[in-house]
C-alpha cells in the first residue's frame, strides 16, 4: 500500500490497484456479430412487407 502524510500528521493509505490487461479481439467473433447484424435487417424487412400486405 501507498501511504502519504496529510496535513496535521494523519496518514492516507491508497490500495494497490491491479494491473491492466488489454484482450485483443479475435476475428471469428466480428464475422458472427455480422451475420447476426445482416440476419436482424432482413429479419425486420420480412416483418414490414408483411404487414404492409396485411393492410
Amino acid at each position: 500500500m501507498q501511504v502519504t502524510e496529510e496535513e496535521g500528521g494523519r496518514l492516507n493509505a491508497f490500495a494497490r490497484e491491479p494491473r491492466m490487461e488489454v484482450i485483443a479481439e479475435k476475428g471469428s467473433s466480428n464475422a458472427n456479430t455480422r451475420l447476426l447484424l445482416i440476419g436482424g435487417a432482413v429479419l425486420v424487412t420480412c416483418l414490414i412487407i408483411v404487414r404492409i400486405a396485411i393492410s
